[in-house]
């Protein structure tokens, strides 16, 4: 696969890069970030891939979280794709709203038209994003966290999850819960694979945990959640999460922070435990 090089520089010792590729699952180019620690020049490293939310692109969690300063502490690459294939004739909202279309792929395989020829954001991520990783930064396959923010943490649940065998790691902050009771994931899943709701369950992070089949795999999953966050009741239910945890014996550790809302302040003050637990957990 050919990547062109659209930005880098130099960032805590490391390199800061975005990049684009053509996609054949997206009809469409695609384009992402890489943050290399200094600790690459002497070998592959492992690697931490972030899941955006609503709204983002490969940009935010790179320009925002502050995460670049411990990742290089740490010699950890982090990686963050865009969160939906774009670009002239990918179709977007209808009404021109910010939850559903262009940001707002879910991570997963549309099978309704006319969203079924571009956006296969699960595809991506497993059969072309991931191993152009691999291939061409000095990425440690065999060390690798998933991690990500809102529509990324149900991304990032639902994905780790249900492929253990590709993470070593996994975390989340503020992710949806469950897309079956949240208006979000009714409005997506129900685009993007029909009324049927019994094909959005394994696009459910709540009803994945519970029905996981290797909960012993992962050592311990850290999710963290804002008690402000507006979002919290109607959209994000982190109580389906753990009770679905509970049920089926995952590691699941859900931690509330008083006075943190949904956005990118939150994200970037605890941004830190994040990378430590994956790197302990990856590197232990």
């Amino acid at each position: 696969m050919s990547i062109e090089t659209l930005t880098e520089t130099r960032c805590f010792g490391g390199r800061m890069g975005f990049y684009r590729h053509a996609s054949v699952a997206n009809h469409c180019d695609m384009q992402f970030a890489v943050f290399v620690p200094p600790q690459a020049e002497s070998g592959p490293v492992p690697v931490l891939t972030f899941l955006s939310g609503l709204t983002c692109t490969e940009e935010n969690f790179m320009v925002k979280s502050g995460a670049q300063r411990y990742a290089a502490e740490l010699g950890l690459m982090l990686v963050s794709p865009d969160t939906s294939p774009r670009g002239d004739g990918v179709p977007d909202d209808p009404d021109g709203d910010y939850d559903f279309g262009l940001a707002a792929g879910f991570y997963l395989n549309a099978t309704e038209e006319p969203w079924s020829r571009h956006y296969h954001m699960y595809d991506y991520l497993l059969d072309e994003f991931w191993p152009a990783v691999f291939d061409h930064f000095p990425a440690d396959r065999r060390r690798h966290g998933l991690t990500g923010h809102s529509m990324g943490g149900h991304g990032a649940l639902t994905i780790g999850l249900r492929n253990p065998e590709l993470f070593g790691s996994l975390s989340a902050f503020a992710p949806i819960s469950t897309t079956v009771h949240s208006p979000w994931g009714q409005k997506a899943l129900g685009h993007y694979l029909g009324a049927d709701t019994s094909t959005w369950l394994p696009h459910d992070a709540a009803e994945v945990a519970r029905n996981v089949a290797n909960p012993g795999h992962w050592s311990r999953i850290l999710v963290d959640q804002g008690s402000d966050d507006p979002f919290l009741e109607e959209q994000l239910k982190p109580e389906l999460l753990v009770a679905a945890a509970e049920e089926s014996g995952l590691p699941l550790e859900m931690r509330y922070h008083e006075g943190y809302d949904h956005g990118y302040y939150f994200i970037s003050t605890f941004i830190e435990d994040h990378l430590r637990h994956h790197h302990e957990t990856l590197t232990g």
